[in-house]
């Protein structure tokens, strides 16, 4: 059997030590995600990060992104995923001020089809003690982290 290839975008914002994380309020146990999704037709990493990252969050960017990761993930009967492959690629933005501490956002048109998915944003410190495990994130989020953290290691405002 041939798994279906699905081409993934995820934003991994930072400000200062932080990362903007969601969860989904409807379904706690789907753990801790960043914005992103699949790729439309003809689109290129890039551009379908920002927008998977104005679907989700409902904020645009106008920042720099870099990439810094890739991974491929394999998804079989996932809470609202589809099935196959799913190429990702993970791009790294950082920020000066939060827009807000916390808010709640609507993904209107989940790739997977289905109602809206309420999404609960705020932000997690990845070099505080009680950061958050990689295994706290959903199927491989948390993959990247460590990366993450050796890129903003000497960035960060105030330093750590």
């Amino acid at each position: 059997m041939t798994l279906q290839i699905y081409h993934k975008a995820y934003v991994y914002l930072t400000c200062g030590s932080e990362l903007l994380v969601f969860d989904e309020p409807d379904f706690p146990d789907v753990g801790l995600q960043v914005p992103g999704g699949t790729l439309n037709a003809g689109e290129s990493y890039l551009i379908a990060a920002r927008r998977e990252f104005a679907e989700e969050t409902g904020l645009s960017l106008d920042i720099a992104l870099e990439s810094f990761a890739d991974q491929d993930r394999i998804f079989e009967n996932v809470l609202h995923c589809l099935d196959g492959v799913h190429r990702q690629r993970h791009f790294h933005g950082r920020i000066r001020k939060k827009p807000a501490t916390e808010w709640e956002h609507f993904e209107t048109s989940p790739s997977s089809g289905g109602p809206p998915i309420r999404f609960r944003l705020f932000w997690v410190d990845l070099f505080a003690k009680d950061a958050p495990a990689e295994t706290l994130f959903f199927e491989g989020f948390g993959a990247p982290l460590e990366t993450l953290r050796t890129r903003m290691e000497g960035q960060i405002d105030g330093g750590h």
